[in-house]
């Protein structure tokens, strides 16, 4: 109902236009709902218009009041007789409907009133809420505020009797909710006000999701039904009464190049329908099998199954710009990203129709002297599909014979680099088009995508104001080739997006010259010991031998899961940190370091960096190593199988050297001797864990179970002695973590190598790191640690020595 008393709403009330029906037209995504309105909202501030809904067949003869984006929006999805044009009769600010009385669809109430909400957006939707206050939080606190402060009311000229008879109507039954899970969950989160924020946004999540997914209609001709059921059942039911039209707009703003906000068009169009069911299950089973393809990436993996499970009808064509018309309708163009999907198998076979500088198709630059006008569909199914020779082929059949066999040669792609934002699109389509061409040769689809996320550089967006904007050719020239590529690889290797950092490729100048040079010199130096057998090393010889071949095969893992970060820290920063550790114990031990181990190492750091520094390597290579031919050609260095017992023999004199440190640095200055206790066997305590840890252990597939810590919580709380539940779960903690290092041996109730002897063959070593003029080595089994007093014995274990200085 219009009242006359409104000016801005008078040409509505025309001879023109008093007759047609007069629609406010909230937009939502729950018709389901409609059984609940008690009134409809607007932002009193908002800018409304009444349109004209004057459809093409002439069976539509209405007003819509909404805003004038919507009106946009609906002019181009057929409501109106000419596409993307609506006339507005009135504009009007909603502040001029508020109070005004309506009917709603499907409502118990016969009148509702159109009351303000100003946390309406006029970017969303239509501009009109409906407000349901039974199962929307938003509109049950909103009806509350105007029901509760009567001055806000007053402030809009809303009376009582527009609001305060409108209670709250049950129409769907959630589980655990009750029949009014707004009410609920206002209540339950004590929510006052739209000042509760998150709180609003908590319960608006979950009661739309549990009415949606559990919900029971209590009302309307589908009560009992659940609402995932009724919902279209209801949509379409008021659709065809007249009181429901659909409407489209983007999830989000869309905003074109030319800086105007975009709307959905309903227009003639081509679709490709990915969704047929058939063609969905061969590509999701392709992907989700780690035997036919590789995302190398969890997360990657998982969005390539959700675009599955989405990408439906996609719209294929457009009509302008760039592109391949399409053949059987060719006023079309073949948009981008659904063109040239399977281009990867004419890379195949290129080289022969078009070789060099010959983008136009010129057959007198072809190598195979190919006409384009030649490659007909029945040239390219001889090719691609293992079709018969066409009948009236005007290419050689020799270079036929020769494009299929590139094809099938190296076909299928292995491996696709390309960006995280082509997974929900093209690359997708790339696999659903390879399914449909070589439907019956699942052998010939894709068998890998890596992609990667965008690149900051010092972890800010490139910009040329804030003078972080590098070119690729500024950058190579600012900082070397290798050193860009250095940095790069340290950037980061998953979908999100990678750190280009200038400190990281100034320290990879600095650091690839001072790796240079000190190879070299070392190399080249006449008092390194000679001699590789195993009488002839000694254990920091063996270790450096052990960590070489350690990280040769983690670097290669890494390489080949596309992991370059994980690559340039195990295959360039570990090996230093190795290299570091067995020259620092050489120097200090007072021996020099051994030849061959040297060699072996420098060998592996040149190949194992080739490939993110290869003009380094290359140098190296020849100067240093004296290899033949190139680098990038040279064989993987052969590792042998990592020696875990001496790595941790290793590790745990890297470790006691920390501990060793801080406990000489609180010694008095006037301690005359120094003894390093140790101890091979744990106290029952410790045993009891390590058993216990023994039980939950998986060796099928070397781990814990996921629920280890509140199964250790358990096991603890029935410990007799209280006091050693916490000491017990720290213990198992770290032990865990051991255990993931060096595996099921970690676990070991007795040490599996002499910490004795680790400690003895680097005593040189340690007195000098420590500044001792000697040092002792004990265990506690040993018959003279009598004298070792009882507060030193409680703080040794295996694997843990102390430092005791007096």
């Amino acid at each position: 109902e219009i009242p006359n008393d409104r000016p801005n709403l008078a040409p509505l009330l025309s001879s023109e236009y008093c007759d047609m029906d007069v629609f406010l037209v909230p937009a939502t995504l729950r018709p389901e709902t409609m059984y609940g309105q008690t009134n409809c909202f607007v932002l009193p501030s908002g800018d409304y218009g009444a349109f004209l809904i004057d459809t093409e067949n002439g069976d539509t003869n209405e007003l819509f009041v909404m805003s004038e984006r919507a009106a946009k929006g609906l002019s181009c999805q057929g409501y109106t007789k000419e596409f993307g044009k609506i006339k507005c009769v009135c504009t009007f600010k909603g502040s001029d409907l508020l109070g005004l009385p309506l009917k709603a669809p499907n409502a118990i109430y016969e009148k509702v009133y159109t009351l303000p909400l100003l946390t309406i957006s006029m970017g969303k939707g239509t501009g009109v809420v409906t407000s349901v206050p039974s199962d929307a939080p938003d509109d049950y606190v909103a009806l509350q505020a105007l029901k509760e402060k009567p001055d806000f009311a007053e402030k809009y000229g809303i009376t009582k009797e527009m609001v305060e008879p409108f209670e709250v109507v049950p129409i769907i039954e959630i589980p655990g909710y009750g029949d009014k899970s707004a009410v609920y969950m206002c209540e339950k989160l004590k929510i006052k006000s739209f000042n509760d924020k998150d709180k609003l946004t908590q319960a608006k999540d979950e009661t739309y999701l549990k009415g949606f997914t559990t919900g029971i209609m209590l009302v309307g001709p589908y009560k009992g039904k659940k609402v995932s059921d009724a919902k279209p059942l209801i949509k379409q039911q008021m659709i065809d009464s007249g009181h429901a039209c659909l409407y489209f707009e983007p999830e989000s703003k869309v905003t074109s190049r030319t800086g105007d906000e975009c709307v959905v068009a309903a227009t003639d169009q081509w679709y490709l329908a990915y969704g047929e069911e058939t063609w969905q299950k061969a590509v999701r089973d392709h992907v989700l099998s780690p035997s036919s393809f590789n995302a190398y990436d969890p997360n990657s993996l998982t969005k390539y199954d959700y675009t599955i499970g989405w990408l439906k009808e996609w719209a294929c064509t457009r009509q302008f710009g760039l592109g391949t018309h399409l053949p059987w309708d060719p006023q079309w163009v073949i948009e981008s990203l659904s063109d040239s999907t399977i281009y990867f198998a004419y890379y195949t076979i290129a080289h022969i129709l078009q070789g060099k500088d010959n983008l136009v198709g010129d057959k007198t630059k072809s190598p195979g002297r190919i006409d384009p006008s030649d490659l007909t569909d029945d040239v390219f199914d001889y090719i691609f599909l293992n079709g018969p020779m066409p009948a009236d082929c005007k290419i050689d059949p020799v270079i036929m014979s020769q494009m299929r066999a590139e094809f099938r040669y190296w076909y299928p792609m292995n491996l696709r680099c390309s960006a995280k934002d082509l997974i929900p699109n093209h690359l997708t389509m790339a696999l659903y088009n390879h399914a449909a061409i070589w439907n019956d040769e699942p052998e010939l689809w894709p068998r890998g995508y890596y992609t990667n996320g965008h690149v900051l550089v010092d972890a800010e967006k490139m910009s040329k104001s804030k003078g972080n904007f590098l070119t690729m050719s500024e950058t190579v020239d600012l900082f070397s080739a290798d050193a860009t590529r250095f940095a790069c690889a340290d950037a980061g290797d998953s979908l999100d997006d990678a750190n280009f950092s200038r400190e990281t490729a100034d320290m990879a100048i600095v650091a690839l010259s001072n790796e240079q040079l000190w190879i070299l010199d070392t190399l080249a130096d006449p008092n390194l010991r000679s001699g590789g057998t195993e009488e002839e090393l000694n254990f920091m010889d063996k270790v450096l031998r052990n960590e070489t071949n350690r990280l040769i095969t983690l670097t290669e893992k890494s390489y080949e899961a596309m992991q370059f970060r994980e690559g340039l820290r195990h295959g360039w920063f570990e090996l230093m940190l190795a290299r570091n550790d067995y020259r620092s114990w050489c120097a200090d031990s007072g021996i020099f370091m051994n030849k061959d181990i040297i060699r072996k190492w420098a060998s592996a750091v040149v190949i194992l960096i080739c490939p993110i520094c290869p003009h380094w390597s290359e140098y190296m290579w020849k100067h240093a190593i004296g290899g033949e031919g190139l680098a990038v050609r040279a064989p993987w260095p052969i590792a042998n199988d990592e020696d875990k017992v001496l790595t941790r023999e290793a590790k745990f004199l890297g470790d006691a050297m920390k501990s060793f440190r801080q406990q000489a640095g609180k010694a008095k200055k006037d301690s005359e001797k120094a003894t390093i206790v140790v101890s091979d066997c744990y106290p029952g305590w410790k045993i009891d864990v390590l058993k216990w840890m023994h039980e939950q252990y998986d060796p099928s597939n070397l781990s814990f179970p996921d629920a280890f810590m509140s199964n250790l919580k358990a096991w603890t709380s029935s410990l007799p002695d209280k006091k050693l539940v916490k000491f017990a779960m720290q213990f198992a903690a770290w032990m865990k973590k051991e255990v993931s290092d060096v595996g099921i041996s970690a676990m070991d109730l007795k040490m599996p190598y002499d910490q004795k002897s680790v400690l003895a063959a680097s005593e040189k070593y340690i007195t000098t790191q420590l500044g001792l003029p000697s040092v002792e080595i004990l265990s506690l089994s040993d018959e003279n640690a009598e004298e070792i007093p009882e507060r030193i014995r409680e703080l040794v274990t295996p694997g843990r020595p102390y430092l005791w200085i007096r």
